[in-house]
């Protein structure tokens, strides 16, 4: 069985101001960012893991190097994982657009096709490439636990579509940063055995 824990990176001052810090923003980790990485990778002494994968972003690269160096492992870059494109939407905050970024992403979705950013990407697109990534994953390890450290679209993009869910789903789920969720992949079957695990929040399963 493969167990790919899904981790998101720890928490930067565009998080704690609610503003959109897609896959052009290459913010830092703050003071909380920095002990969220501290307990991921303490928590994720736990786990045997045999390969580290990363999103290029320095606040989920930084995340990620914590986690490898408890291992002994390297870190793998990966271009797929980065944040979804925000285009014209990168930098401005939730407050001035005045909706929640995942209503804006499915604007448009009884017409049958999610709209992409100006300038950006579909939620769709951003999906179909953490997916995509994924599945590489699963065929390339079939035992152990691998960790993949990136961002809240791209996680939840595979979680939904590991679990055959329509994307429309999203709204119902709600991601904190410094957290751990965690898909096993047995025998063809895919199972969510942790979500949104992070400080103060247990494992489900």
């Amino acid at each position: 069985m493969l167990k790919l824990i899904l981790v998101r990176h720890g928490e930067t001052d565009w998080n704690k101001i609610r503003r959109i810090q897609g896959g052009g923003s290459n913010t830092l980790l703050n003071e909380r960012g920095r002990e969220q990485v501290v307990w991921l990778a303490g928590r994720l002494c736990r786990e045997q893991l045999v390969a580290v994968y990363s999103s290029p972003l320095e606040r989920a690269l930084v995340t990620a190097q914590a986690i490898a160096e408890k291992h002994r492992l390297g870190v793998s870059v990966e271009e797929s994982l980065k944040e979804i494109a925000a285009g014209e939407l990168e930098g401005r905050t939730l407050a001035e657009v005045g909706r929640h970024f995942s209503h804006l992403l499915l604007d448009n979705l009884n017409g049958g096709e999610l709209p992409r950013i100006p300038g950006g990407e579909s939620l769709e697109e951003a999906q179909r490439r953490g997916w995509q990534f994924v599945q590489g994953i699963a065929k390339g390890h079939s035992e152990g636990a691998v960790a993949v450290v990136t961002h809240y679209f791209i996680i939840l993009g595979v979680i939904l579509a590991a679990l055959e869910l329509p994307l429309s789903a999203i709204t119902k789920f709600r991601l904190s940063t410094g957290s751990l969720c965690a898909l096993d992949f047995d025998e063809g079957a895919v199972r969510l055995s942790a979500f949104n695990e992070s400080i103060g929040r247990t494992v489900i399963g």
